[in-house]
């Protein structure tokens, strides 16, 4: 029962702070997909041979889809708010770290783990859940479920990031067992920012 509350209650904050984003935004967002990964550093090729430098070029280029692993740069609504945030690892099946909090019957949680780095200027606060989503195969979209999971600490509800520092944890979402998952989405200011990122599955 007080796990039932806890959910009704943080959906409902949730649902306050979309609110506020849509009135911060004023119109519907979400008009620029990035999915062109940043390029990842590249160790310096030792000075040996000359035919493995394309090689080494290549590995370092960034992927033309963003798939787990990938960062992405994404800006916020406001001038000077900016984030580099990186799908880790996906858990398909993730256990409950709760023996009495599952997914209804037919279903089955993913476990998403996202790191979030202060790229910008200003100070970035949100409850980073609320911008998250999944899609199938199919096109049907998935919110998160508040849910803890075996696979590691959650992404904290408040995130509050001074420039250059960062935050790392689960997000949860529940879909059917039947779904395949395809996509994972992910927005600054609750998913209401003109950019939204997307990584491949």
């Amino acid at each position: 029962m007080v796990h039932h509350t806890r959910i009704r209650l943080a959906a409902t904050a949730a649902v306050a702070v979309a609110a506020l984003g849509l009135s911060a935004c004023g119109s519907g967002s979400g008009d620029e997909v990035v999915d062109k990964p940043k390029a990842k550093a590249s160790a310096k090729a030792d000075s040996g041979s000359n035919e493995k430098e394309p090689a080494a070029e290549k590995s370092s280029a960034a992927p033309d889809v963003a798939k787990v692993g990938d960062t992405l740069a994404l800006k916020g609504m406001e001038s000077g708010s900016g984030l580099d945030v990186t799908v880790v690892k996906v858990v398909d099946n993730a256990k409950s770290s709760d023996e009495f909090f599952a997914p209804e019957s037919g279903n089955r949680w993913i476990g998403v783990q996202f790191q979030l780095v202060n790229t910008g200027t200003k100070v970035y606060s949100d409850a980073p859940v609320n911008g998250a989503k999944l899609a199938d195969d199919q096109g049907q979209q998935f919110g998160t479920v508040l849910a803890d999971i075996t696979a590691g600490p959650s992404m904290s509800s408040d995130v509050r990031l001074k420039p250059g520092a960062k935050a790392l944890g689960w997000v949860v979402f529940e879909v059917p067992k039947a779904s395949k998952a395809a996509t994972v989405t992910w927005g600054m200011d609750s998913g209401f920012a003109e950019q939204i990122g997307e990584w491949k599955l």
